[in-house]
């Protein structure tokens, strides 16, 4: 056994003795790291409550959910048996873009936080950083229309320590902060001296360089991709306007450690991944993708965009794979950062130690056939870049346009495989989730089974099993097309069985059709990664967490909205516009409402009335007339918060108003 392919075997094992022990056992550490494991392969396979079985809309559906401040793009983060006060808990954590971070009680047993924390200071002008001022963009709005908290923590389970990056702005498009919290789980508090404001540079000629130092942008350097927590030190990436930036920070006093860039030199090479995280090896050697940009690594540059990245544990670059059409990729904005790569198990065959890559695709880059290539690449030599072939171990024809999405492995009893569910073919409707074999380290070159049902935008599935039996495809399906912001469609929750996609266990989609309104999700969010522990499965949305699992006897009232989020047409300044929302109560017995109110940075520019009354009998419903009169240029955002006796109280709905200029006809 050579020495890669020992660490890689050590990788595995010890991803497994952290992540993937049995659900309820004392040493199941939980869900700890975006996609549940540093290689980012998905899988939890130590889940022995939820089976192919009894994952069915008769038995299985949405238990409740938990109201929360702003949209959550981040996946959410599961660990059990945590002493908050004198209690034990197992807790699930999320993060919004309004800045906050939750502790819920996992399994539903308090409505409120166990604790919450938010890095706003409104007295201070400090808010969340707007996408938009006075209607201009000031960044992306790729996240619309607030940047807090946008990509997936990591939790140390050996300091009972998450680390989050924040973003934060002063009010009126003032200066820009990003930050790194180190917090400790069981109360929310700052450790390690924390927070830290990030801050740095690279010496480099590219854009946005000054006498030949380039800085790294507060305000335009986005960050997306998952933290990494490897060899003592937490690594954060950023996808900005300019560059991609790699950096580490000493997990243990937050001492900044190394930085890297990805084109110093020129511009472009961003790494967001879909906000899929950095992958490590055992050696804590990383791993990254980068978009489109400049490339010229190949003759002696420093250049990397439209690449996958092989860093050692001080951001050096060791080796790397660059696709042959790289130069259309850059021009077509065909990048191949839309995808995260992933690391597998040490596989039988030629090559031992390999990374599935995939990425935007299709017309002009790709014409024989018109799909985006998967790549199978050799981690141990990733063949960097050929102009006449590409030096890798494979590649097989994926989606017609790629890939916003990253790809869940699982090994199963009769065979490994591979699951992706692509991005929206150009004039096309989607494409579906599909699974391919995976024999001696090779795909099948065609997918061997894929789902019923289409993925309007793409999805990065999750996958549960006990062992290698009882393994389940997990999707969360955004049904309006990423263009739309921040969307309006409810977060629909698929499972499949894993070995053969086509087999679909259970759709909140079907269950809402067959009129069990319960299992209504909150507004869907793009990139949405399910996590599933110990009978449960956690869906992040616009304005909730929702809390999938084995229904057994339903009891006592539910709350059901007929728009879980609304964004109003554009409005002129000062011109009130209006829409009823409604709110039911499909539970069994009487629903209660104690209370009415508007939160959010804009709730002064909304108001409410309603006709319901304070009890609400089972089956009846009411509505909530909604008024909003822009006082500002661009988009608003409030929640509606009602306050009632239903598991998960209160409950919201997310609204947002555009305000424009008042016309002068």
């Amino acid at each position: 056994m050579n020495q890669k392919t020992f660490r890689c075997v050590a990788t595995i094992f010890l991803t497994a003795f952290i992540s993937l022990i049995p659900a309820g056992a004392q040493t199941f550490a939980g869900v700890l790291t975006q996609h549940n494991d540093t290689g980012r392969t998905g899988q939890n396979l130590q889940e022995t409550i939820l089976t192919p079985t009894n994952v069915n809309s008769t038995s299985f559906g949405k238990l409740f959910s938990y109201s929360v401040d702003g949209q959550m793009f981040a996946q959410p983060l599961y660990v059990p048996n945590v002493t908050i006060g004198a209690t034990t808990h197992n807790v699930v954590y999320a993060v919004t873009q309004n800045d906050s971070v939750y502790a819920f009680d996992a399994d539903g047993l308090q409505s409120t936080p166990l604790w919450s924390v938010n890095f706003l200071n409104p007295a201070s002008g400090i808010g969340p950083v707007p996408c938009q001022v006075n209607g201009v963009a000031q960044v992306s709005c790729g996240v619309y229309p607030i940047y807090g908290i946008t990509a997936t923590p990591v939790i140390d389970p050996t300091t009972n320590t998450m680390y989050v990056l924040a973003r934060t702005q002063q009010s009126g498009g003032g200066t820009a902060y990003q930050t790194l919290h180190a917090l400790d789980i069981t109360s929310g508090a700052e450790k390690f001296g924390g927070p830290v404001t990030i801050t740095g540079s690279v010496p480099g000629t590219g854009g946005e360089s000054v006498n030949g130092i380039l800085p790294f942008d507060t305000l335009k350097d986005l960050q997306r991709a998952g933290l990494l927590l490897a060899n003592g030190n937490v690594y954060i990436a950023w996808a900005g306007s300019y560059h991609g930036w790699v950096m580490s920070y000493s997990a243990s006093t937050l001492q900044q450690l190394a930085i890297f860039n990805t084109t110093p030199n020129s511009v472009g090479g961003g790494t967001w991944q879909t906000g899929n995280g950095i992958i490590a090896d055992s050696n804590g050697d990383i791993y990254l993708a980068t978009g489109n940009g400049v490339f010229d690594a190949n003759t002696g540059g420093v250049d990397y965009s439209d690449s996958v990245l092989h860093l050692d544990p001080n951001l050096n670059v060791v080796d790397y794979f660059t696709p042959l059409d790289q130069a259309c990729r850059n021009t077509s904005d065909r990048d191949l950062a839309s995808s995260g790569p992933m690391l597998l198990p040490p596989q039988p065959g030629n090559v031992a130690n390999e990374i599935i890559q995939s990425g935007k695709g299709g017309l002009p880059c790709d014409t024989n056939p018109a799909a985006s290539p998967i790549y199978v690449i050799n981690a141990d030599n990733m063949g960097k870049y050929n102009a006449t072939q590409d030096q890798d171990v494979q590649e097989i024809a994926g989606a017609p346009n790629g890939y916003w999405s990253s790809g869940a492995y699982y090994q199963g009893a009769s065979g490994a495989n591979i699951y992706y569910a692509g991005q929206v073919a150009q004039g096309g409707k989607g494409d579906n989730l599909r699974q391919y074999s995976l024999t001696n380290g090779l795909l099948s070159t065609a997918s061997v089974a894929k789902s019923v049902n289409v993925f309007p935008v793409g999805a990065t599935p999750s996958v549960s099993a006990n062992g290698n039996t009882n393994g389940i495809v997990w999707v969360v399906e955004r049904p309006t097309p990423l263009g739309t912001s921040p969307g309006t469609g409810p977060a629909i929750l698929w499972a499949y069985n894993a070995t053969n996609v086509g087999n679909t266990l259970y759709s909140s989609a079907t269950a809402l059709s067959q009129g069990m309104l319960r299992d209504r999700g909150g507004c869907a969010n793009k990139f949405a990664v399910p996590t599933i522990a110990n009978g449960k499965v956690y869906v992040g949305t616009q304005n909730e967490l929702d809390v999938f699992g084995l229904l057994g006897a339903q009891t006592g009232p539910s709350v059901y909205f007929g728009n879980p989020c609304w964004t109003f047409a554009a409005s002129s300044i000062g011109t009130a516009v209006s829409e009823p929302l409604s709110i039911a109560n499909n539970g069994n017995a009487t629903l209660n409402l104690t209370g009415l109110t508007i939160t959010g940075a804009n709730a002064a520019d909304f108001t409410t009335k309603t006709n319901c009354t304070r009890t609400l009998a089972p089956g009846k419903k009411c509505a909530i007339q909604v008024t909003f009169t822009a006082t500002q240029i661009g988009p608003e955002w409030a929640y509606v918060n009602i306050t009632d006796n239903a598991v998960g109280s209160p409950h919201n709905m997310y609204i947002v108003g555009v305000g424009q200029a008042a016309s002068t006809k």
